[in-house]
Formats: C-alpha cells, sequence, structure tokens
C-alpha cells in the first residue's frame, strides 16, 4: 500500500512538474515598420471621403435620353435649385443627368420629394461606388 502511495504521489509530482514546465508565458518584442507615407495616404482617404469622392453615394436622376433635352434639362433645374450638384453623364448611346451627393438613403428621399414636384420621373437608381 504505502509502495502504492509512493507512486502515486511521484507520478502526481512527475505530472505537475510537466504541467508547470508547459504553461511558463514565453515573450516577444515585435517591431513594425511602417512606411511614412502611410498617414498621408490616410488624411487624403478622409478628405476622399467628406468630400464624396468615395464610398457609396446617392444620387437622383432626373433625365435619361438625348444630348440636347439632358443640356436642357440640367440647365432648367440649375436655375431653379442650385443647392445640389448636378452633371450629365454620357452612357452609350444616352446622357443621363445625375442630381446631388447624398450620403445616405433618407437625405436622398428627402430631396427626391422636393425633385419630384418639378422633376415626376425622378428616381434614385442603386448607388455607385466611388
Amino acid at each position: 500500500m504505502r509502495i502504492l502511495k509512493t507512486r502515486i504521489s511521484f507520478f502526481t509530482l512527475v505530472l505537475a512538474a510537466a504541467f508547470q514546465y508547459t504553461t511558463q508565458a514565453q515573450t516577444a518584442n515585435v517591431n513594425v515598420q511602417q512606411n511614412e507615407l502611410i498617414p498621408e495616404l490616410l488624411e487624403e482617404k478622409t478628405r476622399l471621403t467628406k468630400d464624396g469622392k468615395l464610398g457609396e453615394r446617392y444620387q437622383i436622376q432626373l433625365y435619361y435620353g438625348d444630348n440636347q433635352t439632358a443640356s436642357d434639362v440640367i440647365r432648367k433645374f440649375r436655375t431653379q435649385y442650385n443647392t445640389w450638384p448636378s452633371q450629365i453623364i454620357y452612357e452609350t448611346p444616352n446622357y443621363k443627368v445625375w442630381v446631388g451627393n447624398f450620403r445616405n438613403r433618407l437625405e436622398a428621399d428627402r430631396a427626391l420629394l422636393k425633385i419630384k414636384q418639378d422633376y415626376p420621373a425622378a428616381f434614385i437608381p442603386k448607388p455607385q461606388r466611388g
């Protein structure tokens, strides 16, 4: 019986020593070398996002068709509304008149309610990726 207790004690001691050996923490140093242009690029990305040139944006389409009518529509729009930017986009073989550069769908919907009074065919197409 005494030999059994000794063996169990010895086995427990060996097991505890093995467990202690495997649980010791390791330490290391990490040295990160960063290109000096990265902070500059992050600032540029922030500026582009604020200016609406990067990311998902919403626009309202007023017209889709020939160039002359698109020019007339955008001219009329610019005299009525000077709040939102407008542009003519060429998509073979037609021209589109797009208005606004809205950050979210809610802003675009609010503008659409006002614009639809004068341009009933206006709608919000799927947003373009920047």
